[in-house]
């Protein structure tokens, strides 16, 4: 194997690199906890452990639809962000661990852009800058796609 001096990780790849162990292990942590919460009933679900299975042939729309009308009750089915307002409830606190998850790329690109910043390295930084923002958007559900 070549030993190339080139072949060391730089400072922002190592920073990028910690966020990203540091989110990964808290999402990890905080989706064992949740699950924990759920599957021993300590919060209590919008389904019912024992209907759930009932559930789980149906197609995402159809199981929002479901689940709204046979549980929730709300003016619409919970899309996109709405899983938020029922945070309380043992299945849906499962989503924070995931979105935690989802989002910590998102968060590594932005502390790496003060350390391009410093480097001069104006077009990396830039890049990192309009990575965080697309990742913005694409979560935000500002962006839509097909129907």
């Amino acid at each position: 194997m070549q030993n190339n001096k080139n072949s060391a990780a730089s400072e922002e790849q190592l920073l990028y690199a910690a966020w990203l162990e540091k989110g990964m292990l808290i999402g990890l942590v905080l989706i064992v906890i949740s699950f924990a919460l759920y599957v021993f009933g300590i919060i209590t679900p919008v389904i019912p452990l024992d209907e759930l299975a009932n559930y789980w042939k149906l197609p995402v729309k159809e199981y929002l639809a479901a689940v709204n009308n046979n549980f929730l009750h709300l003016d619409h089915p919970p899309t996109g962000w709405a899983w938020l307002k029922l945070i309380g409830k043992g299945d849906f606190l499962n989503f924070l661990p995931i979105a935690i998850l989802s989002g910590i790329t998102m968060l590594c690109y932005a502390v790496i852009v003060p350390v391009f910043k410093k480097k001069g390295e104006k077009a990396y930084m830039i890049m990192a800058i309009v990575e965080v923002v697309i990742l913005a958007l694409a979560a935000s559900g500002l962006l839509k796609a097909g129907h």
